[in-house]
């Protein structure tokens, strides 16, 4: 991961366009870990940072939008979760990038969990990180980084992040995980190959299964 690391801290000062790095994968597969760890690594006062979760339709909302779906040959209706497109304010946020991309200024959405922050054209690099990403066009994109981890390691660190940290329902969250995982394999997975770099962590293991970054120099 610090190899990983020091290559886009690298490929960024090679560069001298204006950059804008999506950051994106399966929730609880580190991708947050790993932008903070970015932003650490860069001066905080010469990168922007924007968390897509403002973008995502409301739980409540879409406690209440049932689909219908099929899986291994077995048919399944569930509330929509946040792997599915339709989940997802996406006119909103490439709107939001392609000011970024030409120069201008804007405010993030201001949520009761996160305060709206100034995204400053004068400052180089732009980080865009969460699941909205993986659905937008990737061309918005410089360099994009993806993250997914497997059934069971997700769900332990949801237990410790849904449950402890947020408050969520222990019950209600395993009930709902098997869904989660369906609609993830079957509406988001598939959009990590648009991606240049791509991470499978496992309990405390992080593999590398992709690095265009390298392999091509970009």
């Amino acid at each position: 991961m610090e190899k990983i690391l020091q290559e886009i801290l690298n490929w960024i000062k090679l560069n001298d366009k204006r950059i804008i790095i999506g950051i994106s994968g399966h929730g609880a597969a580190g991708k947050t870990t790993f932008a903070n760890n970015l932003v650490n690594c860069l001066n905080q006062n010469e990168v922007n940072y924007m968390n897509t979760d403002p973008y995502i339709v409301s739980s409540d909302i879409r406690k209440q939008t049932m689909i219908d779906y099929t899986y291994q040959n077995e048919n399944h209706c569930f509330k929509m979760t946040a792997c599915h497109p339709a989940a997802h304010h996406l006119p909103s946020l490439e709107r939001d990038i392609q000011m970024v991309r030409e120069g201008l200024d804007l405010l993030t959405i201001d949520t009761h969990y996160m305060k709206s922050a100034l995204i400053s054209s004068k400052i180089k690099v732009t980080i865009v990180e969460g699941m909205s990403v993986a659905f937008i066009n990737p061309k918005l994109f410089d360099l994009k980084i993806y993250f997914y981890t497997d059934s069971e390691t997700e769900l332990i660190r949801r237990l410790g992040r849904d449950v402890l940290e947020r408050g969520t329902d222990i019950n209600y969250l395993k009930q709902s995980h098997e869904e989660r995982r369906i609609q993830y394999e079957l509406f988001m997975h598939s959009y990590s190959q648009q991606f240049d770099i791509i991470f499978k962590s496992s309990d405390e293991v992080v593999c590398l299964e992709k690095n265009y970054l390298i392999l091509n120099n970009i």
